[in-house]
């Protein structure tokens, strides 16, 4: 009986950990059971009623399924959590400065080749 009132207290969510779009571990945890097991019944789901019935109230219960809500789990994902009271200044600057870096990198890379002397011969004989 205990269980049962703990279902009710939880609602019932895709997992932001499963596989495909997290269907099959959002209700194992829904139930409390393994995840394996749900995923053993929808194969065999699939097997004998066949490819589309099996895909398309997968598809249908991943488009009513929230995404679960997500945990904060320190402070390298605040800034991914939407907590814009919580973040500091270097939070939300770090990823903006990786990304600059990574953009700034790239963009050398495409000066590099296109003014370089091989880019322009190859341009003139090949068209």
């Amino acid at each position: 009986m205990n269980r049962f009132n703990s279902i009710s207290g939880r609602g019932l969510y895709r997992s932001r950990n499963g596989i495909i779009l997290g269907v099959c571990r959002g209700l194992a945890d829904y139930f409390d059971f393994s995840a394996f097991w749900i995923r053993a019944i929808a194969v065999i789901l699939f097997i004998f009623t066949g490819f589309w019935p099996v895909v398309g109230i997968y598809l249908l219960a991943a488009l009513l399924m929230k995404l679960a809500p997500s945990t904060s789990a320190g402070a390298r994902s605040n800034h991914r959590t939407g907590c814009w009271q919580r973040c500091t200044r270097n939070d939300t600057a770090e990823p903006l400065k990786r990304k600059w870096k990574h953009l700034e990198k790239r963009i050398r890379g495409m000066e590099d080749k296109v003014t370089s002397r091989e880019y322009d011969w190859d341009r003139r004989f090949h068209g």
